[in-house]
């Protein structure tokens, strides 16, 4: 049976509460993995989600930060969570699904906005938690797995609306382009969504900063779908739902689809 997954860096689950159900309702995917809910688990609107038939969650929260949630119209069991670099924040959690697939939901520190590990704390936390993602997949190499998430780094020139421009720019430097993609080579993982879209510009996060975000158009693909190269294959239709960022009091990013015949 085919199942269809999204993932979306929400920037506050409780703020967004009405986006995440309008998504739900218009777009029903099988599973939605949510990032940065900055939200307790105990006060997540689960309820809302519930009623929208999404009965099954796991999470993980914490105050006003980070957090990562998976809502699940399909049963799953809850497989624990990762503190890669031993930053204590929610920024994993897993679940499997009854057909075997794993589910890992990721949200990839951002780094701050100096590219020096040496001046920027943020920045190196982030190289030591990709670092330890690719180390986890070298030693793992995880089966009928998929990764998605805010990885908060877009890794290909055309993930960015100007290679030249950003490669000074936290989130495209060769530094963290180079970690990520050795990550994805340790793990066995493949891009379902460079797979399904193998060319062209393509982006899923647009700053608040632009005044016209839609006509300014500088965005950067940081949200990720990836799945073990066992089940990559029945990966499709890959698409960014682009004008989710246009709706009422946006997240920064837009929603990430696949959907996978398994």
């Amino acid at each position: 049976m085919p199942f269809s997954l999204a993932t979306w860096n929400i920037n506050s689950v409780r703020l967004r509460e009405a986006l995440v159900s309008r998504l739900l309702t218009e777009e029903a995917p099988d599973v939605l993995c949510l990032q940065e809910c900055k939200s307790p688990v105990e006060k997540l609107p689960l309820e809302t989600f519930r009623q929208l038939g999404y009965a099954h969650v796991v999470a993980r929260g914490q105050k006003g930060y980070n957090g990562v949630a998976i809502l699940s119209k399909l049963p799953l069991v809850e497989t624990g969570s990762f503190d890669f670099a031993g930053l204590g924040h929610a920024r994993h959690v897993a679940a499997r699904l009854e057909n075997g697939v794993a589910i890992h939901n990721f949200y990839v520190p951002a780094g701050g906005d100096i590219p020096d590990p040496e001046a920027n704390l943020k920045f190196r936390q982030k190289l030591d938690y990709v670092a330890a993602l690719r180390d986890w997949g070298h030693g793992e190499r995880p089966a009928r797995s998929i990764l998605v998430g805010d990885l908060n780094i877009a890794p290909r020139e055309d993930d960015v609306w100007s290679h030249k421009q950003l490669l000074k720019i936290v989130s495209h430097t060769p530094v963290e382009t180079e970690l990520l993609n050795d990550a994805l080579a340790a793990g066995g993982w493949v891009d379902v969504t460079r797979q399904d879209i193998p060319s062209g510009l393509l982006y899923s996060w647009w700053s608040y900063r632009a005044p016209d975000w839609d006509a300014a158009d500088k965005g950067r693909r940081l949200d990720h779908v990836w799945a073990t190269a066992d089940i990559a294959p029945a990966g499709h239709g890959s698409r960014v739902l682009r004008a989710a960022r246009g709706w009422d009091q946006p997240s920064d990013h837009a929603p990430v689809f696949a959907t996978f015949d398994l």
